[in-house]
Parts: C-alpha cells; sequence; structure tokens
C-alpha cells in the first residue's frame, strides 16, 4: 500500500531510451511511486539497460511497470510454438538484442507485469480499456471517443504526441520519446509535468521552454507504436 503522502509519476513509453530515462528519474522525487506506461522495450539502443534499471526499481517497490503491446508481442512470440515462431521473434528488437536465452529468461517476468494501476481517483494502463471496461493494449479512438469516466481520469501512453493531451478524462502523456520528441512524467495528484528530451536529442535534460519541431507520429496513425 502506498505511503499517505506519497505521489505517483506515470511515465510514457520509453522504448529503449536509456540516457532519457536515467535524467528522467535523476529529477524526480526519489520518495515517490513511479509507473511506466508500458513499451518501455524495442526501437531504441538501451533497451537492456532500461528494462533492468526499471525492473531493480520494481523490486525494490519504488516502480511498477505496466505491460505494453510492445511486451505483449514479446510474451506472444515467445510462447508461440507454431511453425512460424522464429521468425515472428527475429522480428522483435529486443529479442535479437537479448539472443533466446535470455529472453526466455525476461519472460518470466513479463508474464507477471500487470496491464492497470489504480489509485483515489484516478487508474494507468498502456493504451485503454474496451467497451467491457477490460485493458486493450492497442486501442486507440474506440476508447479516446467514449470512455464513460468509470475508471476515473485515466492515464495512458501508446499513442506519441507532440504534447502531453487531456480528452475526456483521459491524460495521453507518451511524447514520442523514441522520435526525438519528449520523455514524460506526470503527476496525477497534482497535474505537475516532468519532461526530457528524447533519443534523437544528444544532450537530454529537464524540459524548459522550446519552440522547436518535435517529431511525432499524429493521434490518428493507425500503425502499431
Amino acid at each position: 500500500m502506498d505511503a499517505p503522502h506519497r505521489r505517483h509519476w506515470i511515465i510514457g513509453d520509453v522504448h529503449g531510451c536509456f540516457q532519457s530515462l536515467q535524467t528522467l528519474l535523476g529529477v524526480l522525487p526519489v520518495q515517490d511511486h513511479l509507473v511506466f506506461l508500458g513499451d518501455l522495450i524495442n526501437r531504441g539502443d538501451g533497451i537492456e539497460a532500461s528494462m533492468n534499471l526499471v525492473w531493480e526499481l520494481v523490486l525494490i517497490g519504488r516502480a511498477t511497470w505496466l505491460r505494453g503491446n510492445h511486451e505483449q508481442d514479446l510474451i506472444d512470440a515467445l510462447q508461440d510454438a507454431g511453425v512460424g515462431a522464429h521468425n515472428r521473434l527475429q522480428r522483435l528488437d529486443t529479442y535479437r538484442l537479448l539472443g533466446d536465452h535470455l529472453a526466455r529468461q525476461w519472460l518470466k517476468r513479463f508474464e507477471l507485469l500487470p496491464s492497470v494501476y489504480t489509485a483515489d481517483g484516478w487508474s494507468a494502463t498502456h493504451a485503454g480499456f474496451n467497451s467491457e471496461g477490460q485493458p486493450d493494449l492497442s486501442i486507440r479512438d474506440a476508447f479516446w471517443n467514449n470512455y464513460d469516466g468509470r475508471f476515473g481520469r485515466v492515464v495512458i501512453g501508446h499513442t506519441p504526441l507532440t504534447d502531453v493531451e487531456s480528452r475526456n478524462d483521459i491524460v495521453m502523456v507518451d511524447t514520442g520519446a523514441i522520435y526525438g520528441g519528449w520523455l514524460s512524467a506526470f503527476c496525477p495528484e497534482t497535474d505537475a509535468l516532468v519532461q526530457v528530451q528524447g533519443a534523437r536529442l544528444t544532450s537530454p535534460s529537464p524540459r524548459s521552454d522550446r519552440s522547436e519541431s518535435l517529431v511525432a507520429v499524429p493521434s490518428g496513425e493507425s500503425s502499431a507504436c
């Protein structure tokens, strides 16, 4: 159970942006609880380091790592005993990096990852909930347009935007770190926001006012992120 006055920081999709992750953790309050929205893996060049760092935080009780669609894809591929299983695995950056033996060791950990984090008046999940109220790791418009408020304010990642957005009691905090955007941390108790620069910038630092263009996938993008 959380300490009475401990706050939370909900962190968007890391995708192996280890430098940015280190910088972000260095400026967040050490007494607060971190909730990673999933998709910690794949794409970036610091995948294994990011995994190890966040898992250590989980073990000491400082963080919760939620399951994203990229973690689920790796779980499904490792559990697949079918003819095409090998080719399916080879398409995943994390598997190619770790190799089969280490990836299967991580499978036991990935299978423990929850899909939802709930607190007083809010919840967090990777992409949203379906019409039956179950977490859906790939949902987009169907959740954004039809959410009925049953889980309080919901903080999600999954869809990279140029900045944090609020829509119908939904806070979207994936700001495209892997695409050169920002790695964002949002505090649901205070609405505070901390951001550090993402993968394409060489010197990650806490966000200040900026005017440069960001590279991010538009909210209507239909491909998996």
